[in-house]
């Protein structure tokens, strides 16, 4: 990951429900933690826009999306396990356990 990379994500959600309010609150703590300055969060509300979660191939809410840097990332659910996140988003580099 370059230190100046921009991020650019999408997170789908359906109304003020507890799991999209959990979402926005974590990615947005991570985002703050490991991205500080370099990143767009764009939310996107299906019940308002559901044509843009057909073009992004949403199936289930609340979904994350990174955008840029490529390749395309979907992340599924209220993101509270942060360390699936931030490999999942290629943040953090996959630690493999040795034993």
């Amino acid at each position: 990951m370059s230190k100046q990379e921009k991020w650019e994500l999408r997170l789908y959600v359906a109304g003020q429900t507890a799991n999209s309010i959990l979402a926005l609150k974590n990615i947005t703590k991570y985002c703050k933690q490991h991205l500080e300055g370099r990143y767009v969060i764009e939310v996107i509300d299906i019940l308002k826009n559901p044509q843009l979660a057909e073009g992004d191939q949403i199936f289930a809410i609340p979904t994350l999306v990174r955008k840029v840097p490529e390749p395309l990332r979907k992340i599924i659910g209220d993101l509270s396990n942060e360390d699936k996140v931030l490999v999942g988003l290629n943040i953090r580099p996959v630690i493999e356990k040795l034993f």
